[in-house]
């Protein structure tokens, strides 16, 4: 396999790669990250990377007036997709790289937390890969409440019974996920611990934490499908 220098950009301690950490090092690829967390956080040269994954946060798109980086990483995320890079968005992550290509961001038909199939939709079929990895309607992890329209030029590749639009690409290099294939043992629980305040809500597609817990028997799949 090709190396990469692989740049990714980390909105919440708690939410990093998870199983995408694993696959890197197997495969001999290096990581550099960006953590906007933390208050000298540094923005590296676009020529120096071959790979960008943008990763999931409690935060929306549309937080800017909160949190001072958004404008920052956006552009570099808009800048990174316009000179081809390959670029991988996870939930927020999927969300930022939907505004950046001018589509809309807002709140979801319904906040979806826990684990629920997704679908893979007719257009699927083009991706071959892609149409084998979701053809049998996997059960993934979702923690999202907004939801990304589809920019224009590319199509919805996935759904769920929740909400449309769980995943796009764009131009062979950019691939937006709304829900969790990285998920391990070890990062679905950090993000209980730390934004399980969610979970409290009684909704149709928000499960409890006991739920979710019972749902780890999918990570290892879930984490095939990620590699």
């Amino acid at each position: 396999m090709k190396k990469y220098n692989i740049h990714y950009f980390q909105h919440a301690p708690y939410e990093g790669l998870g199983c995408i950490e694993d696959w890197a090092m197997q495969q001999g690829q290096t990581l550099t990250a960006t953590q906007f967390f933390e208050p000298n956080y540094i923005l590296p040269g676009i020529e120096t990377i071959d790979a960008l994954i943008v990763l999931g946060g409690p935060m929306g798109v549309y937080d800017e007036g909160i949190y001072e980086w958004l404008a920052a990483e956006k552009s570099f995320i808009k800048d990174a997709i316009d000179k081809g890079k390959k670029v991988l968005g996870i939930c927020l992550g999927a969300q930022l790289i939907a505004a950046c290509s001018g589509a809309e961001v807002s709140p979801a038909t319904n906040k979806e937390i826990g684990w629920f199939k997704v679908s893979a939709t007719e257009a699927t079929k083009e991706i071959s890969w892609l149409h084998d990895l979701l053809k049998d309607e996997p059960v993934v992890f979702h923690w999202h409440g907004d939801q990304f329209q589809i920019p224009k030029g590319s199509v919805n590749l996935a759904d769920s019974a929740a909400n449309h639009n769980q995943l796009f690409t764009i131009n062979n290099n950019v691939l937006a996920i709304q829900f969790h294939l990285e998920a391990t043992n070890d990062s679905l629980r950090k993000m209980m611990e730390n934004d399980g305040g969610a979970l409290k809500m009684t909704a149709p597609y928000i499960q409890s934490s006991t739920k979710i817990i019972d749902g780890e028997i999918f990570i290892k799949s879930n984490n095939k499908r990620m590699f």
